[in-house]
């Protein structure tokens, strides 16, 4: 099985994508501060989640890799958060894209939950 098989990197990448292409609307004088953060950790989530299923013969490195990853997933939704603030999202944008960012959660803690299910080998 191959990291790009997971439902959860699947559907990061999918948010991943969507959060890139709404953040090329953001002001100019953001293109440094709020549209690099928030791609930067949109697409970080993917990294970790790629990281850990190579690391999954060592069960504290998944479950690690996948921390990380749901920490980058957090981190988006605050950005989303500021997004909004600044009027640069719609409710509706933010309220879709806030909930695709809780299912990759969900699923990443799902990850967390059951390592042996993705492959990692409990001692």
């Amino acid at each position: 099985m191959d990291f790009k098989t997971l439902i959860a990197y699947q559907k990061a990448f999918d948010l991943a994508m969507v959060i890139f292409e709404i953040s090329k609307s953001f002001p100019k004088e953001e293109t440094y501060s709020l549209t690099d953060q928030i791609r930067r950790s949109s697409r970080s989530v993917n990294a970790n989640i790629s990281e850990s299923y190579r690391k999954r013969r060592y069960p504290k490195h998944f479950i690690s890799k996948l921390t990380d990853a749901d920490g980058e997933n957090s981190e988006t939704t605050t950005w989303l958060d500021f997004a909004l603030a600044c009027k640069y999202l719609s409710t509706e944008q933010h309220r879709d894209l806030s909930n695709q960012s809780i299912e990759v959660g969900k699923l990443i803690n799902y990850m967390i939950n059951n390592p042996d299910k993705f492959g990692v080998k409990l001692v």
